[in-house]
């Protein structure tokens, strides 16, 4: 049975990592491509670098991109993070779930290291603390 709870576990996982990387890269593909065309404003008066005028499903869009973050934010503000969170989270699940969980099947290899899960666990953790310590420098 718990052969059968992981391996669903497993799937579900991998789909949303799946998905949630897609809407995450469109998204990101969307703002580059939205940086690319943006055109001189307007009225520059209101601190707007460029602004762009666009039409989709029949609704017309107009999207304006400021220099610094303008003197006062609307009540809503959409932040596109929810995609990269989504993704980081469920990637995170699945590095849990697949090597840490299955150590002895996909992170130990007894003929190079005859070590216990628990440390093999433990040092990929400590790898992973690491790098990113060494990263920030």
């Amino acid at each position: 049975m718990e052969a059968f709870v992981i391996d669903w576990l497993n799937l579900l996982g991998r789909w949303v990592h799946f998905v949630t990387g897609i809407a995450w890269i469109g998204s990101s593909l969307y703002f580059i491509w939205l940086d690319n065309h943006l055109e001189a404003p307007a009225d520059a008066a209101q601190g707007v670098g460029g602004e762009l005028w666009s039409v989709h499903g029949g609704g017309f869009y107009h999207a304006q991109k400021y220099r610094v973050a303008p003197t006062e934010l609307p009540a809503t503000l959409h932040w596109f993070k929810w995609e990269a969170y989504s993704t980081w989270i469920s990637g995170m699940f699945l590095l849990v779930l697949v090597y840490w969980y299955g150590a002895e099947v996909y992170l130990i290899d007894p003929s190079v290291a005859a070590i216990s899960a628990p440390l093999a666990v433990g040092a990929a953790i400590g790898i992973i603390v690491a790098s990113w310590f060494l990263y920030d420098l």
